[in-house]
C-alpha cells in the first residue's frame, strides 16, 4: 500500500513492506485449541491506526478498536478517528456505536469485544485491537468481576463532593479506601476515580479486590502483544502538538460547538471528559481563552501518553516496537506472521 494513510489526524509515512516467507496467508491456526489474538497497543499518537491498515492488507486480520472515544458518534475530529475511505478499506469494529450522552463500561466492552472476535475466527481471520484504553486492554485480557452498575445518585453525590474538594481530594480519599486502585489512577483522572468510589460506595469492597476476583475469567485465546511506542518522549511530545494542530485545522472547535449546542450534553458525561473535549467546552462556555484551551488540551494529551506509557512498562508478555523506526510495519507484520504459524 504505502504512502499516507487516509486519516483525520497526522499519520507516519509508512513504506512498502517485505515479503514474510514463514508465513502463509490464508486462516490463522489454532494452537493448544487456543486461537490467536493481536493486540496492538501504544499510547496516543504513536500511529497504530496507520500501521493496523497496513497489516490488514496483507494479512487475514480484522480490526476491533479499543478506544473508550472512538465508540462515540459525531466526535470524529477530536479523537482522530479513521475516516470514511479508511474504514472502507480497513473496517473497524466497536466504531460508533455510541450516542455521546451514552455510557459505556469496561464490562460492556469486554462482552463486544469477545463477541466480534468470535465472529472474525469463525471467517477464518483472527482479530487485531488496535487502541490506547489500557482499562479496556486489562478487562479483555484479566477478566472483570460483576461490578455493580452506575448510580446516579451515587454519582451525583460524588461530583458535589468533588466540586467542594476537588478531584485530586477525592484521591486521596480513594486512597484510603482502595489502596491498589489510588495507585493505578492518576489524580487527575476523575472519571475513573469516581468509578472506584461509587463501586465501594455501592458494594463496601475495593474495587481492585472485584478486579482479582475476576481474573479467573480469561478467556479461551492466546493473545499477541506488540506495542508501538517512540524511543524518546519528546519526540511523542512533538507529533501530540503537530496531531493537534491537525485537528484546529479540521474544524475541533466547530465539531465540539456542534455537540454543545444539542442541549442534551454537558461536561460530566464520559464523552465530554474525553481529552481536548473537556478543554473546547471550558472554552466555549468562556472559561478559557483562546490560547488557554489549546494549550492545556495539548499539556492533558500528554499527561494522558504519560499514563498509558506508565501502564505499558508494567504490562508482561509484550513486544515492544520502535514507533518512528522505518521498518516499524515490516517488524510487527514479521511478528504477527510469525505467531500465525507457531506456539508463543
Amino acid at each position: 500500500m504505502g504512502g499516507t494513510v487516509g486519516l483525520r489526524g497526522a499519520q507516519p509515512n509508512l513504506p512498502a513492506l517485505p515479503k514474510v516467507p514463514a508465513f502463509r496467508p490464508g486462516p490463522f491456526a489454532k494452537v493448544m485449541d487456543k486461537p490467536l489474538a493481536i493486540f496492538l497497543m501504544g499510547p496516543t499518537a504513536s500511529g497504530k491506526t496507520g500501521v493496523a491498515v497496513e497489516l490488514v492488507q496483507r494479512l487475514p486480520l480484522e480490526i476491533i478498536s479499543v478506544d473508550s472515544a472512538l465508540i462515540y458518534r459525531g466526535m470524529d475530529i477530536g479523537t482522530a478517528k479513521p475516516d470514511a475511505a479508511t474504514l472502507e478499506q480497513a473496517p473497524h469494529r466497536l466504531i460508533d456505536i455510541r450516542d455521546p450522552s451514552q455510557a459505556y463500561s469496561a464490562a460492556e466492552f469486554r462482552r463486544d469485544a469477545l463477541a466480534a472476535m468470535e465472529d472474525i475466527h469463525r471467517r477464518g481471520n483472527a482479530p487485531l485491537l488496535v487502541g490506547g484504553t489500557t482499562l479496556y486492554f486489562r478487562a479483555l485480557e484479566q477478566g472483570l468481576s460483576n461490578l455493580p452498575s452506575a448510580d446516579p445518585a451515587v454519582r451525583a453525590q460524588l461530583e458535589a463532593e468533588a466540586a467542594v474538594v476537588g478531584w485530586a481530594g477525592m484521591h486521596v480519599r480513594l486512597q484510603r479506601v482502595d489502596p491498589a486502585a489510588a495507585a493505578r489512577i492518576h489524580p487527575n483522572d476523575p472519571q475513573r476515580i469516581q468509578r472506584a468510589l461509587e463501586v465501594y460506595e455501592l458494594s463496601g469492597v475495593a474495587m481492585s479486590e472485584l478486579f482479582a476476583a475476576g481474573r479467573n475469567q480469561r478467556p479461551n485465546w492466546r493473545f499477541l502483544k506488540i506495542i508501538l511506542a517512540p524511543p524518546d518522549r519528546t519526540l511523542l511530545h512533538q507529533r501530540i502538538a503537530q496531531r493537534f494542530g491537525v485537528m484546529l485545522e479540521q474544524g475541533f472547535v466547530d465539531e465540539v460547538r456542534r455537540l454543545r449546542a444539542r442541549g442534551d450534553l454537558h461536561p460530566n458525561l464520559p464523552s465530554m471528559r474525553a481529552v481536548g473535549y473537556r478543554q473546547a467546552w471550558a472554552y466555549l462556555e468562556g472559561n478559557l481563552s483562546a490560547d488557554e484551551w489549546v494549550q492545556q488540551a495539548v499539556i492533558a494529551t500528554r499527561q494522558y501518553a504519560k499514563r498509558q506509557m506508565t501502564w505499558l512498562r508494567s504490562e508482561p508478555g509484550c513486544h515492544w516496537v520502535d514507533s518512528l523506526a522505518g521498518d516499524t510495519p515490516a517488524t510487527v507484520l514479521n511478528l504477527v506472521g510469525g505467531a500465525g504459524a507457531a506456539a508463543p
